[in-house]
């Protein structure tokens, strides 16, 4: 059988030739043209049912909250007064000296009177506060009649500000009691002390120490100079008033030929 024409109206005969044709619909080329470029609308998507239901229960974005820097710069133009900071918790109040009673502190202060000023512990440390007029006898006695035979340290502390701005410390032991005491007295600076080097030959090295470092001077020592140091030079690095990047520009430029780097 010859092949038919196809045209734009031409059928294709069925295969069991009961089924009557099905016409195709023909577009007109500017129906075409202008469907393609018109939005499509929701019935028009190709979109499932389930797809369409999802995306209509899909809530819309919530705005994010603008950082706290932000919301503080907005605040300060609008005059507002910033937040106030949540209250900080009182320090707890550390370690107090407790007074000491003992025998030694009784028999100490039969003797001496108001010359211990005071007896006490702080943290098991026990210590003595004495008068300087009576530091030396009292020294003197400690070892003696309460056999505390090793000058362990004497040290120094600054307190600018008091009328008597040092405290000299001398810690003591006892091999023969195993115990450690601590003798302090206060002086005002320019005030000197008497050398304890003729009770504790140690203490030659540690007065020398106390006198490069804080300016103590200790009358009858043996040879009381710098002992860190050089001779040369200025100031007491130790003390609260002296400035801690401080250095004796003058001696360094002399003995070092160089600029001092602070």
């Amino acid at each position: 059988m010859p092949e038919e024409t196809k045209g734009s109206n031409s059928v294709s005969p069925s295969a069991g030739g009961d089924t009557p044709p099905v016409e195709k619909a023909v577009v007109p080329a500017e129906a075409s043209a202008s469907q393609s470029s018109a939005p499509l609308t929701k019935a028009e998507t190709l979109a499932t049912p389930a797809e369409e239901a999802k995306t209509d229960r899909a809530p819309a974005t919530a705005e994010k909250p603008a950082p706290v820097a932000a919301a503080k710069a907005v605040a300060a133009k609008l005059g507002a007064p910033p937040a106030a900071k949540p209250s900080v918790p009182p320090k707890p109040e550390g370690p107090k000296p407790e007074p000491w009673e003992s025998e030694l502190v009784t028999r100490l202060r039969r003797q001496y009177g108001s010359g211990i000023k005071e007896a006490s512990t702080y943290l098991g440390q026990r210590y003595f506060v004495v008068d300087s007029s009576v530091l030396y006898e009292i020294l003197l006695r400690m070892r003696d009649d309460e056999l505390f035979d090793y000058c362990v340290d004497i040290t120094a502390v600054h307190y600018p500000k008091r009328d008597a701005q040092f405290d000299i410390v001398y810690v003591l032991y006892s091999f023969h009691n195993n115990e450690r005491i601590r003798v302090k007295t206060q002086i005002k600076d320019g005030e000197h002390l008497r050398t304890v080097v003729g009770i504790w030959e140690t203490a030659n090295w540690l007065e020398r120490e106390v006198y490069d470092m804080f300016g103590v001077t200790f009358d009858g020592h043996p040879d009381l100079k710098r002992i860190l140091l050089p001779d040369g030079w200025k100031g007491y690095p130790l003390r609260k008033d002296y400035p801690i990047l401080q250095q004796d520009k003058e001696w360094v430029q002399i003995n070092l030929g160089i600029e001092s780097g602070q």
